[in-house]
């Protein structure tokens, strides 16, 4: 079972950053691509970005394009996300997410809290 686990979350000014990490316990992470998601209070879990296994290729949902990248550092098992310039729609609950290809997605993690306050 491939396990994954996030920190970073917190509360935060609009306009600031934050960043979050994902480790994953699983000796073969350089193989899993991996997905960034969140959901708002009352809305659906939508998409916030990608990155496939070697970091070559990353995607981002408009709304946050230009503002966040996603990462990954494969000797540390780790994904991030660094967020800047954030703002109160932001806010929401952010889980990470691994699996074959960008686009599939197998395992969860519990997700973290991002409060933006304007």
């Amino acid at each position: 079972q491939v396990q994954l686990v996030e920190s970073g979350g917190g509360l935060v000014q609009a306009g600031g950053s934050l960043r979050l990490s994902c480790v994953v316990s699983d000796s073969t992470f350089s193989n899993w691509a991996m997905g960034w998601f969140r959901q708002a209070p009352g809305k659906e879990r939508e998409y916030v970005a990608s990155i496939d296994s070697s970091g070559g290729i990353t995607t981002y949902a408009d709304s946050v394009k230009g503002r966040f990248t996603i990462s990954r550092d494969n000797a540390k098992n780790t994904a991030y996300l660094q967020m800047n310039s954030l703002k109160s729609e932001d806010t929401g609950v952010y889980y990470c997410s691994v699996g074959q290809r960008i686009g599939t997605y197998d395992y969860w993690d519990k997700g973290t809290q991002v409060t933006v306050s304007s």
